[in-house]
């Protein structure tokens, strides 16, 4: 068995004797095969490496000499200014040297004219002497009988210029101060002093009227000048007119008034305590109209100091009209609207509740109440919607929301209501007839009526004569003559009819 293996062995060794030998020889060839690619990728790598060198020094020498190109540029601009600069100070040293020689001929001008003046002073002063001299008057003497002499003759002239001045001029001046007067009567909204401007106190007694007064009519002037009112006290039985401009002063002086009467002691310190109770009582009566109104109209998140002006607004009247009730009004009218068109309700009562709380003091601070009012919102923090809504009242400022234009619709409906504001039957009647008036002057208008309350004139044309562009243009010349001849409120609708009917006869 044994001997039958070692063939086998044998086999064996030799067959890896021979693996051995061709590994190895494998191996070699393939280390001088790697060293060969390793030279030549070397050898590669340091030719391009020569050629990377030899590009970067081409390129460095380009950059080198551009640079040197552009500083050769710069200072050749440099010099080039250096030279202007130069050339520009010579050029002012030229002028300046220029100016200097010219002040001083100036100087010199001046010193002869100086000598020149007093020459011609001291010869003017001899001229006068000898003037005097010779007529036996002095100057002054001389003037003053020219003068008079002037006057004497210019005084008929003068008479006679005056006269026609003031003829030409009369008409103009009682115009523009009738304009003044109307100006400052509309602002503090007062159309009849009798019935505007006075509060009539009843006393009860007429004893009363005499303690009033006082002695050498001490209380009567103490109790008008702690109320700023007047008191008239005339044959009127047991009462007493009060009178001023401000309403809320004239409350002031009625409910102080009232406190004396009520204590029968009247004094001049007296006097005082009362007049300052009142204005405290007033102040907080004030305060509870503001939050009634608010309540009314179902607003309440109103400052304090808004609902003091809202209060103060119940003695402030417009055109006769008291203004807080023509704001609640206002108010319950364009919720209303408001609702039907579906916007904001509170928005637009809230705008036309404060649409004219500049009025509370307009005739304390400067501007138009719109203005005033749009600031005092402002400064209190309400809505900017609100203050948007309330300030195109008057189209002074754009409309900037849907609800300002219902605040103006309602301010114009609230104002023109008939009866709302005063005015005596005979005016509401003339300026309709004015306004038919006007529109039966145009040619062609067969028939002019004034309707709603003077808000539209209807006028009918005779269609042969006045054709549909000649009716446009007819409406607006109409319009345009109402706007430059009468005052009214709001707005007139003019409204042009041309009936055009067609006739045949069949025979």
């Amino acid at each position: 068995m044994f001997t039958s293996i070692l063939p086998l062995l044998g086999g064996a060794v030799l067959g890896l004797l021979i693996g051995y030998w061709v590994r190895n020889s494998l191996a070699s060839k393939q280390a001088s095969s790697v060293e060969r690619k390793s030279k030549q990728a070397l050898e590669d790598a340091e030719a391009q490496a020569k050629k990377v060198v030899l590009g970067a020094e081409d390129k460095a020498a380009s950059i080198l000499s551009d640079v040197k190109e552009e500083e050769k540029r710069r200072q050749s601009e440099i010099r080039d200014i250096e030279k202007r600069l130069i050339q520009r100070e010579e050029n002012l040293d030229k002028k300046l040297n220029s100016i200097e020689e010219e002040e001083k001929n100036v100087k010199g001008k001046e010193k002869e004219l100086e000598e020149h003046e007093k020459e011609v002073a001291e010869l003017k002063n001899k001229v006068q002497a000898e003037f005097e001299k010779l007529s036996g008057v002095t100057r002054e003497e001389a003037r003053e009988a020219l003068l008079k002499e002037v006057k004497e003759r210019s005084r008929n002239e003068l008479a006679e210029y005056l006269q026609k001045a003031d003829r030409e001029r009369r008409d103009e001046i009682e115009k523009k101060a009738l304009d003044i007067m109307t100006t400052a009567l509309q602002r503090y909204a007062r159309s009849h002093i009798s019935e505007l401007t006075t509060t009539l106190f009843p006393l009860g007694d007429e004893e009363f009227k005499g303690k009033i007064i006082g002695r050498e009519g001490r209380n009567i002037r103490a109790l008008e000048r702690a109320t700023g009112v007047e008191f008239v006290i005339d044959e009127t039985p047991d009462s007493v007119v009060i009178s001023s401009f401000d309403p809320f002063r004239r409350e002031v002086a009625r409910l102080a008034l009232a406190k004396l009467v009520k204590d029968g002691r009247i004094q001049p310190a007296k006097i005082e305590e009362k007049v300052e109770e009142a204005k405290e009582e007033l102040q907080k009566r004030v305060l509870e109209i503001g939050e009634e109104a608010a309540g009314e109209i179902g607003v309440y998140d109103m400052p304090k100091e808004i609902l003091q002006l809202i209060g103060r607004l119940h003695f402030r009247t417009s055109f006769g009209q008291n203004v807080l009730t023509h704001s609640l009004e206002m108010a319950h009218l364009a919720g209303m609207i408001a609702a039907d068109l579906g916007l904001n309700v509170q928005v637009a009562k809230k705008g036309a509740l404060l649409h004219d709380i500049g009025k509370a003091i307009d005739h304390e601070v400067e501007g138009t109440h719109v203005e005033i009012g749009m600031k005092l919102l402002k400064k209190y923090g309400i809505d900017e919607r609100v203050i948007q809504a309330m300030q195109s009242h008057h189209d002074e400022y754009p409309y900037a929301i849907p609800e300002a234009y219902i605040i103006t619709a309602v301010d114009a409906l609230s104002a023109a209501r008939p009866g709302a504001r005063r005015g005596t039957l005979e005016n509401y009647v003339k300026r309709l007839g004015d306004l038919e008036k006007i529109a039966g002057e145009f040619p062609g208008v067969k028939n002019a009526y004034a309707i709603s309350a003077g808000r539209e004139l209807r006028v009918f044309v005779v269609p042969e004569k006045i054709d549909d562009f000649g009716a446009l243009e007819l409406a607006r010349q109409i319009a345009n003559r109402i706007q430059s001849e009468l005052k009214y409120p709001g707005e007139i609708k003019v409204n042009v009819i041309r009936e055009m009917r067609a006739v045949e006869y069949a025979k």
